[in-house]
């Protein structure tokens, strides 16, 4: 439980940074800048999450410096913090384009710099206008954590396919798998609860 809930956490942490950097270098109007981050974004978005698993624990030692090691989570958390930048850049990036241009306009005519005007006017808004989306990214992220079973981490839905198949526990596989579906209907519904209170406390339009 505690492993799915860390590889979640640090997924839905990591994502939204990385996500608001990579949105802004694809409206950036340096060239080399822009082009970096469509090519990252496309082609991170063009590979399925368990593909990306499966290269982070085969593929990503190869690019690490010579005696640097990490172990298998350190690598999955580092694939999928990747994959899903892509997804939140695109995901911000809609946002952003949501705002009017009289609020770029305004910003311009109080004299404030690129990113004055990005952290004090537009992103705060656009952040707001982007709740529901982010949110369904969150949710998406956390169910996504259950994946990591296919290339042999144990999360809490191995060890529950684990347990099916323990001797002592036979005929009892119903019960852990509802325990499992509760726990992510709880966790999953309680995060769609606390966006919706989240629009109603920021909507001050």
């Amino acid at each position: 439980l505690f492993l799915s809930l860390l590889i979640g956490g640090i997924g839905v942490v990591t994502c939204l940074p990385m996500g608001i950097v990579l949105a802004l270098a694809r409206r950036s109007k340096l060239p080399i800048i822009k082009t970096f981050a469509v090519t990252y974004i496309e082609l991170f978005r063009s590979v399925p999450l368990i593909t990306m698993l499966f290269m982070s624990v085969t593929i990503l030692p190869f690019f690490l410096p010579a005696g640097l090691t990490l172990d298998k989570l350190a690598q999955v958390l580092v694939g999928q913090s990747l994959f899903l930048a892509a997804f939140m850049a695109e995901t911000i990036r809609g946002g952003l384009q949501a705002m009017s241009r009289d609020q770029y306009e305004a910003a311009d005519a109080l004299g404030l710099n690129y990113w004055l005007k990005m952290r004090l006017i537009i992103m705060p808004q656009a952040l707001k206008i982007m709740i529901p989306s982010i949110t369904g990214s969150f949710i998406g992220t956390l169910k996504d954590t259950t994946l990591v079973s296919i290339i042999g981490i144990f999360d809490i839905l191995l060890m529950t396919q684990l347990t099916a198949r323990n001797p002592k526990w036979l005929g009892f596989s119903m019960e852990p798998l509802t325990i499992t579906t509760l726990f992510f209907f709880i966790l999953c519904f309680s995060l769609s609860k606390y966006s919706q209170y989240l629009e109603k406390k920021l909507n001050r339009s």
